[in-house]
């Protein structure tokens, strides 16, 4: 009997393989709380690995050198986690002194509710509605959830300490895989070279949004500025969903200021410069950087982020570049999928240097 005899039939081998995909990404779903500070402790040493090499080729020694790479790398996740830490605490300061203006507020909507046809009675009744029982409760039951936070802090910082130190071999760690899987290794390393990329153009336009975002609430005198521009700044490196983090503060202490019209000048303000220094320009430029379409790098975030959460948005477009790299670029058979992956402007490059290599009938002798 023929090979051919034993073939499954596509629309089976379809359903398998489907099957295996699901399967394998409720897997995923349910370790997250491994997978996710996993893949956030390798996306930092990806970043990060280049100041090793760098002292290495200059002569620094290796234990100087791997020094340096662990404290650069705590000092970039204490960094960030600090800035939004610290934000919060600000506002949380900042809100008691707006107890006069939040009572003024309420008697503005006291107001306003009663011209609508709801009395003084009806409003008390709303009021009374709030069940202080019922929010200590909801604190209490995510009490846990900090001792969670904090365990993955630990296994994060532990993570680092150990992929830290494995990542000063990787070169000789990856030799087989150069000389047996020469087109996944290209197809990784493709991917660190493009999540490098993708974090650099993420940080210079957080820096852009979070200096332009500054000068504005410097402008309308919104307290402490500063701080909530690099909050926003912060939170550029969550795509898509982060500027709504950043827009909170000073939204909200316009609005308890009592001028809720500098409130919505606030709102659209950042929603315009979302769009356009965050959204649209980088989805162009990332795009053509990491050589992946637009489409694929705004689904990456809702996927990443059902499957691993928080930490799934913050590292959607390099999980994406990473899973291309293993499941498409490194295998032949799916060449005629990366056409649908990639960018237009990597998809050019391909096939023009496609057109370069002479087809095996129009050689000449």
């Amino acid at each position: 009997m023929s090979a051919s005899a034993h073939r499954l039939p596509r629309v089976s081998h379809v359903l398998i393989v489907t099957s295996g995909a699901v399967i394998t990404l409720v897997g995923m779903r349910e370790l997250d709380w491994l997978l996710g500070p996993f893949l956030l402790a390798v996306m930092i040493i990806i970043l990060i690995n280049p100041i090793f090499e760098l002292m290495i080729n200059r002569g620094v020694p290796r234990i100087v050198a791997l020094g340096v790479l662990i404290l650069v790398m705590y000092g970039l996740l204490i960094g960030l986690t600090s800035i939004i830490a610290l934000s919060v605490a600000r506002l949380a300061t900042l809100l008691p002194n707006y107890s006069a203006q939040l009572a003024g507020s309420l008697q503005f909507v006291s107001e306003r509710l009663s011209r609508l046809g709801i009395g003084s009675a009806q409003i008390r009744e709303l009021l009374g509605s709030v069940d202080l029982a019922a929010i200590a409760r909801f604190l209490t039951n995510h009490v846990p959830s900090l001792f969670s936070a904090g365990a993955n802090a630990l296994f994060l910082a532990s993570l680092l300490m150990f992929l830290g130190i494995e990542s000063t071999q990787v070169r000789r760690r990856s030799v087989y895989l150069l000389k047996d899987h020469p087109r996944l290794a290209s197809g990784l390393l493709d991917f660190v070279r493009n999540t490098r990329r993708f974090l650099a153009a993420t940080g210079a336009f957080a820096v852009i949004v979070g200096v332009l975002d500054t000068f504005f609430l410097i402008l309308v005198d919104i307290p402490i500025a500063l701080l909530w521009g690099l909050l926003a700044a912060a939170c550029n490196f969550i795509p898509y969903v982060g500027f709504v983090i950043g827009l909170v503060p000073p939204a909200l202490l316009a609005l308890l200021n009592g001028d809720w019209q500098l409130m919505i000048v606030i709102i659209v303000v950042y929603v315009v410069l979302n769009s356009v220094v965050t959204t649209l320009i980088p989805a162009k430029v990332v795009g053509d950087l990491v050589g992946m379409s637009m489409t694929l790098t705004m689904m990456s975030v809702a996927f990443w982020s059902w499957i691993l959460g928080p930490i799934g948005a913050v590292l959607a477009v390099p999980l994406s570049l990473m899973a291309k790299a293993i499941l498409v670029d490194s295998d032949p058979a799916a060449r005629w999928l990366s056409g649908f992956l990639n960018s237009d402007e990597r998809n050019r490059r391909m096939q023009d240097a496609d057109a370069e290599v002479p087809i095996a009938g129009e050689m000449h002798p």
